[in-house]
């Protein structure tokens, strides 16, 4: 029987050159591209990848094979060197995000999450099998659960592993996560207990459970096996929906356009329909009625643009629009 070799540690896939063509491609300040690893280094990446690169799932519905590719090399072509606006769902997202993190000398690893399904907008049932990706990442002692490709949802801020810390997040809504069992689960001992990330939009509202996830670490073949069931069952919603995220980035109150950034709003594309929510009411600002509609639409509301193939790449799609 050969031998298994565990001594060497994964590394980031990408170059030095890589990461300096990513932290210009999301325009991240000169000042953090040499920083040491930090909070403030890390949650600032976090603003400026989620204003940058968007959550979005063209790959199973614009695309001739209809496929998602998760090769790390393959998501810096499509997201950073080409420089249409793609970005991807969250295990594109998520594994190029986190090759960066590792090669900015952050001590960062992917974790698997099991995602509600919605009812309305509105995350209901049970918590199904593994669909979403985490990083989480250790530093000065402390873990922080970093989710840049939770669509809408999304939290704007890295957040620390505390039970019941709240934060802050988009306009009125709070967001926490807490340590605790789901319902499904038989064995309900101390250290069985999941993370779980709930939300509430007011302090006066209940709080609302989106995903739970644990800190045993998923690897590429991991994330492979997900992605199949994730972007090609008839069971899953991401081959039922067209969708596309982009939150928008300012200058903090009272800061310049070099200081401190924040995430004040959100563009959302959910099949035929674009809105908005600028922290407050979500509203609709324009309704595709064809697929040269949507195409025009993903370029003036996302600056996102489809090669001819790519647009093409719908043509008998249960998603395409007339």
């Amino acid at each position: 029987m050969g031998s298994i070799d565990n001594k060497t540690m994964p590394s980031s896939a990408y170059t030095r050159e890589q990461i300096d063509q990513f932290l210009d491609y999301i325009q991240l300040p000169k000042k953090y591209h040499h920083a040491p690893p930090s909070y403030e280094l890390l949650r600032t990446l976090h603003t400026y990848m989620l204003a940058a690169v968007p959550y979005e799932n063209l790959a199973i519905h614009y695309n001739p094979s209809h496929a998602v590719e998760l090769d790390p090399q393959h998501l810096f072509r499509k997201i950073v060197l080409n420089r249409r606006g793609r970005g991807g769902y969250c295990m594109e997202d998520g594994i190029l995000y986190n090759h960066m993190l590792v090669g900015l000398g952050f001590d960062s690893y992917t974790v698997g999450v099991r995602t509600r399904l919605r009812d309305g907008g509105v995350p209901k049932g049970d918590f199904p099998g593994w669909v979403h990706i985490v990083s989480i990442v250790e530093l000065e002692g402390q873990q922080y659960h970093v989710d840049i490709a939770f669509g809408g949802d999304c939290a704007t801020r890295p957040m620390p592993l505390v039970d019941g810390l709240v934060h802050t997040n988009l306009g009125a809504q709070q967001i926490r996560l807490v340590r605790d069992w789901i319902p499904t689960q038989a064995k309900r001992t101390e250290a069985s207990k999941l993370w779980i990330y709930e939300y509430r939009n007011g302090p006066d509202k209940p709080w609302n459970p989106f995903y739970c996830f644990t800190l045993v670490e998923f690897m590429p073949n991991d994330w492979d096996v997900i992605n199949v069931f994730a972007s090609t069952s008839p069971k899953s919603w991401q081959t039922k929906t067209v969708i596309a995220i982009k939150f928008l980035r300012r200058p903090c109150e009272g800061e310049g356009e070099d200081g401190p950034q924040e995430i004040y709003g959100k563009r959302m594309l959910v099949n035929d329909v674009v809105k908005e929510n600028l922290g407050g009411k979500t509203v609709v600002v324009y309704e595709c009625k064809s697929e040269v509609d949507r195409v025009a639409a993903l370029e003036k509301y996302f600056d996102l643009h489809l090669t001819e193939e790519e647009k093409n790449g719908i043509q008998g799609w249960q998603t395409a629009l007339p």
